[in-house]
């Protein structure tokens, strides 16, 4: 099973993920972009928000997918498989760019992917309060640095990447208490499990 846990900066992730190492010992825990070596020197080039063209942003994150895809996933599709973040939140934020057509969004990651998508995403959802809450909070890199609006329109664009890649999303309240969240997914995954089984 490959699923992937989406939202955007601050909304726990990172948090899920780990709590979600103890439930799955053997899975493979990756993310997007940085998976990879090379994906590690795109995701420095892409969180300095250096690239004056959107497209080479874009670009970029399709080059750290194609090699996450054969590196990291299908290697391992017969594994369970964490991600942080997934084709859908990168296509969401070139939605949120909004240069580039969504035949071609699709198109590109289909190249880029093989066509393999993870099989559920998870998207931990924040309120605008409790967004800049959180940002706050921390040091702000480059993608964080451009508002709170910002992010708050890459969040709805994620749910319209998953309809657009035909990626099953389940939304998680991410201002939730954090075990709450987790058995949330859990009991999710132990349902597609079971459908499945």
């Amino acid at each position: 099973m490959y699923i992937a846990i989406e939202g955007i900066d601050t909304a726990g992730k990172s948090t899920q993920i780990e709590a979600l190492k103890k439930h799955f010992p053997d899975a493979v825990i990756t993310k997007e972009p940085g998976g990879t070596t090379i994906g590690q020197e795109i995701r420095k080039l892409v969180l300095s928000a250096k690239t004056q063209s959107k497209r080479a942003e874009f670009l970029l994150f399709l080059a750290d997918r194609a090699e996450h895809i054969k590196e990291v996933i299908e290697p391992n599709l017969h594994k369970m498989i964490i991600s942080d973040r997934s084709a859908v939140s990168g296509v969401a934020y070139a939605l949120t760019q909004g240069n580039i057509s969504k035949k071609d969004l699709i198109s590109l990651n289909d190249f880029a992917t093989k066509k393999i998508y993870p099989q559920t995403i998870y998207l931990l959802r924040l309120t605008k309060q409790e967004l800049e809450h959180r940002l706050s909070q921390k040091e702000l890199d480059g993608i964080e640095l451009r508002g709170s609006e910002y992010l708050l329109e890459i969040q709805e664009s994620i749910k319209e990447a998953s309809l657009l890649l035909g990626v099953p999303l389940i939304e998680i309240d991410a201002t939730k208490n954090r075990d709450e969240i987790t058995k949330e997914i859990l009991n999710n995954i132990k349902n597609e499990t079971m459908l499945k089984g």
